[in-house]
């Protein structure tokens, strides 16, 4: 995919993947003048970044703490 289908796929601005580009925190490869992005190296990079949510009963102890009236 280009760098439009990319930023359509990211729902992102294109200056963001140019700036990521140049920050070194998405891959690419530039044939000419034109980037490619491959589909499925992107999906994995998306799924590197999840962040997981903790369960319910693993909630920071300080958040049950009762306050003395």
């Amino acid at each position: 995919m280009d760098i439009n289908e990319l930023a359509s796929y990211l729902k992102l601005e294109k200056q963001t993947i140019y700036n990521w580009l140049h920050q070194k925190r998405i891959s690419g490869i530039k044939v000419g003048r034109v980037w490619r992005f491959d589909r499925k190296a992107i999906d994995r990079w998306l799924k590197s970044r999840v962040v997981r949510a903790r369960p319910e009963n693993n909630k920071h102890p300080h958040s049950r703490r009762k306050i003395n009236a």
